[in-house]
């Protein structure tokens, strides 16, 4: 019963930032400020939200950020599921070493790279544009060790039977390895598709077109511009709020892959 006790107070406590925020989109500037706090609105303003829409580019805004990070996420899939195949399942010289090297990249911080990154993109005119957000963000060494780990799981007696059927590797990857992990791959994707949605420096770094901003750099803009910094508290609340609504939807469609992931990772561990 304490345990049970225990989980809710720490499940409210996580959710009550969230709920704040939303609830103090319908509040007025005064009643969020107001002491002692209130936690539900005198009168539910629902033009907080509709001026928050209005007053900056958001639906552009959150359609770059899902833009680009369903791309990374695509490219992600690709090379990190090529590359952990090759890491499990192939035998070849210096395999030892390669997986030393992406184990050591994993650990370069990734502010490190980013003097090199850009001078790179510069050179191949790749600055202020889509392209240059996704390729420089297409390979993830955190997704290759994730996948690694996943087709470490499936026996490789599976793959030989494969070969022995005459499939190829691309054919073995894709029809064979990769249904039998796919809550790895739904982890993974919502891992990255929140990362990359929520990125903020990198994007701000490499792009100067206000058409080409991510939502969090536009939602700095509204908080610094339209919300006065700061005195358009409602609005600011509001346009937080809408801004995370493609990830609660992400997170509504995979959770179900999410809890299977775990549960099948707690039952290896267990084992």
């Amino acid at each position: 019963m304490i345990r049970y006790l225990l989980l809710a107070v720490i499940a409210l406590g996580t959710a009550f930032p969230f709920y704040w925020m939303v609830i103090s989109g319908f509040k007025t500037n005064d009643e969020i400020w107001q002491f002692p706090p209130t936690f539900w609105p005198e009168t539910f303003l629902w033009s907080n939200y509709v001026d928050a829409w209005n007053a900056a580019p958001f639906a552009r805004y959150i359609l770059n950020s899902t833009g680009v990070a369903l791309a990374i996420c695509l490219f992600q899939i690709v090379n990190s599921s090529m590359m952990a195949y090759a890491l499990t399942h192939m035998k070849f010289r210096l395999k030892g070493v390669l997986t030393s090297l992406i184990l050591v990249g994993y650990m370069i911080p990734s502010t490190a790279v980013y003097l090199p990154s850009y001078l790179v993109l510069s050179e191949l005119n790749l600055l202020d544009s889509y392209t240059g957000l996704i390729v420089s963000n297409c390979v993830s060494v955190f997704s290759i060790f994730l996948i690694r780990q996943a087709f470490m799981q499936v026996s490789h007696e599976l793959v030989e039977a494969g070969q022995l059927d005459g499939a190829s590797h691309f054919r073995i990857l894709w029809t064979i390895i990769t249904p039998l992990v796919r809550s790895s791959f739904a982890v993974m994707v919502l891992i990255t598709f929140i990362e990359q949605y929520n990125n903020y420096f990198w994007p701000m770094l490499i792009t100067k077109d206000p058409d080409l901003q991510l939502v969090s750099a536009g939602l700095r803009s509204f908080f610094v511009e339209g919300g006065a910094y700061g005195l358009a508290w409602p609005q600011i609340m509001a346009a937080s709020a809408f801004t995370i609504a493609p990830l609660l939807i992400l997170f509504l469609f995979t959770q179900k892959t999410i809890m299977q992931s775990v549960n099948i990772t707690a039952g290896v561990n267990k084992n």
